[in-house]
């Protein structure tokens, strides 16, 4: 067996040849079939950041490879992959090559000889910025109540659906002040995922991921231009994408008690068809502390972000703060009205069942909300109740689990507390997620995929690519934040890398990005259009080994455990809260990587 440095020189000894015998760089050798198991982020690498590609093969380790200028035709770098790697869940093998010296902006490609050639790769700055766009204005996409004009979304514009402005009031819901059937008005916001229904829990979740995206990076948001209606204004686009679901959501508030309904939506759910088409009565349903809280604590971020905005948004930084005090006083006098489906349905017709959005507790609810309103207001009585409720270990932050907006939230502000106990659970907050990140990076090098993600076949589950993947990665940002240590932002990047085309399935999870992406999603908006193309922007949930939709899967094994057709709805359908830690993923990570 020859070492690898003997390997590298004779694979140099070889290109010096074809150079001395004048044959170009090609050697004269047939040209190498282009192989997509050899796998990387299809959107390119940044010129200083780390470069790695996995070959995807049982059988190919250590094999000498090139990387080919595609404007001079020459070589550039070559190299040997790594030893075959194995997986700890599956008897899949990978290779890794590495290419890190290979700075200079341009068209590449990698050469194998024992595999093939890859496609064409970029190397250059802000290479995330339209795919972090193109994650922003799927929101816009995904608007009610309005039409989507031509001169905004092009082939995917369609007519307003969903005017919502003669919704019921649902009998779970019914006070002596909104009795049964009650009609009231609730337009606006965003289709909650592949359905078309509106949920407020949910729709907190986003509300606060994207408004700490602008929190933690406003300069990357300003530069954003979505091409939405609202461009052009003095808000940044984000914002003013923000306010359409804010706007819904001030509606779902009952005016009486300041309680929140838990959703606005059908008994069940429209076929896919289009949203000019769906005729099913719309309900608002049911309050709960999680849904009030879940409002209270996204409308008190909001107060304090909008007041810098107040010529588009004039009164909206007092009216969000109003509802968001009146809300929390609701919870605190119905801590322990959850929202239960099924219990619902047993008292209360029609029987609703979409998506239920429910919880076993409101601790967590309750510790966001009184954060948010604590930086917001800074009054005493609301950082008794966040320290009451603070976590012991951080967690990556999803819409039944919001502590950790709240930990992101206190560690934002931390340079702003005055008081000792403040001070004190911002620490808290900041070394318990250092402790996180600490131990997601520790041994990523050698994964299979040489990420963070995906070593583990828990990490692949229902909205695994987002909940997961796109949430560790804005945790190793945020400790990157913290520590200006580059191990983290190194760790972040190899986690887009998976979700953008490094990993066991080969796909870019984006709708409309990459060479391979999903064409098929769980979306009723892209399957009721007349483009071939779905809607673009979009994250796909990704692998999951729970099937829960009964689809037929190419595969067992939990990172191939992916099909991209539109019934798949437990792996390929799309959602608002996946696609917002998504999009703060990809803008934040894009921003981080201009400063070196």
């Amino acid at each position: 067996m020859y070492s690898e440095s003997k390997i590298r020189s004779l694979f140099m000894q070889a290109i010096a040849l074809c150079a001395v015998v004048g044959v170009a760089t090609s050697c004269s050798r047939k040209e190498l079939a282009v192989d997509d198991a050899i796998r990387f982020n299809q959107l390119g690498f940044y010129p200083a950041g780390e470069k790695v590609a996995v070959i995807y093969s049982d059988t190919v380790g250590k094999q000498p490879f090139s990387i080919r200028d595609m404007a001079s035709g020459r070589v550039v770098y070559t190299g040997v992959s790594s030893e075959l790697r194995s997986s700890s869940f599956s008897d899949r093998n990978t290779s890794v090559i590495r290419f890190d010296d290979v700075t200079v902006p341009g068209q590449y490609r990698i050469e194998i000889p024992a595999v093939g050639q890859s496609r064409t790769f970029t190397i250059g700055d802000d290479r995330l910025r339209d795919v972090a766009l193109a994650g922003l204005k799927a929101f816009y996409y995904q608007r009610a109540s309005t039409p989507v004009e031509e001169k905004y979304a092009g082939e995917w514009s369609r007519p307003s659906g969903h005017p919502d402005d003669s919704v019921l009031i649902h009998s779970s819901a019914a006070t002596a002040s909104r009795p049964e059937g009650t009609v009231i008005s609730s337009p606006k916001g965003w289709y909650d995922a592949g359905d078309y229904n509106k949920y407020i829990v949910n729709s907190g979740f986003t509300v606060g991921v994207l408004l700490s995206l602008y929190e933690d990076f406003p300069d990357e948001v300003q530069r954003q231009n979505a091409n939405i209606p609202e461009s052009g204004n003095s808000t940044p686009d984000l914002l003013d994408e923000v306010f359409w679901n804010i706007d819904w959501m001030l509606t779902m508030q009952d005016p009486y008690d300041g309680g929140v309904y838990h959703k606005l939506t059908e008994p069940d759910f429209e076929g896919f068809i289009k949203p000019t088409d769906c005729r099913k009565q719309r309900y608002a349903v049911a309050k709960s502390v999680t849904a009030t809280l879940d409002f209270a604590a996204s409308m008190a971020q909001a107060s304090r972000i909008y007041a810098a905005y107040e010529a588009d948004y004039p009164g909206v930084a007092e009216k969000t703060l109003s509802a968001a005090r009146r809300a929390y006083e609701w919870a605190l006098k119905n801590p322990n009205v959850l929202y239960r489906q099924r219990d619902m349905n047993e008292k209360y017709d029609p029987d609703i069942t979409t998506g239920e959005y429910g919880d076993r507790s409101a601790e967590d609810e309750f510790f966001w909300a009184a954060v948010e309103l604590y930086i917001t207001t800074r009054e005493a009585g609301f950082l008794s109740t966040a320290l009451a409720g603070a976590p012991s270990v951080y967690r990556l932050p999803t819409w039944s689990r919001v502590g950790g907006l709240g930990a992101w939230t206190l560690i934002r502000y931390a340079g702003t507390l005055e008081d000792e106990t403040s001070k004190k659970l911002s620490g808290e907050m900041q070394a318990q997620l250092l402790a996180y990140a600490d131990s997601a990076v520790q041994n990523a090098e050698s994964a299979p995929y040489c990420a963070p993600y995906g070593r583990d076949a828990r990490d692949f589950f229902w909205g695994c690519n987002s909940d997961a993947a796109s949430n560790q990665g804005v945790t190793f940002l945020y400790a990157w934040l913290l520590t200006n240590d580059n191990r983290y932002r190194t760790a972040a990047l190899h986690d887009m890398d998976y979700i953008l085309g490094r990993n066991a399935t080969g796909y870019c999870y984006i709708t409309g990005q990459g060479y391979k992406s999903p064409m098929n999603p769980h979306h009723r908006l892209s399957a009721s259009d007349e483009s071939v193309d779905p809607i673009p922007g979009f994250l796909a949930g990704g692998p999951n080994p729970g099937k829960q939709d009964k689809c037929e899967y190419p595969s067992d094994i939990p990172d191939e455990c992916y099909v991209d057709v539109t019934p798949a709805y437990a792996a390929n359908e799309i959602a608002i809260n996946w696609q917002s830690l998504f999009t703060y993923f990809a803008t934040a990570l894009n921003a981080s990587m201009q400063r070196q």
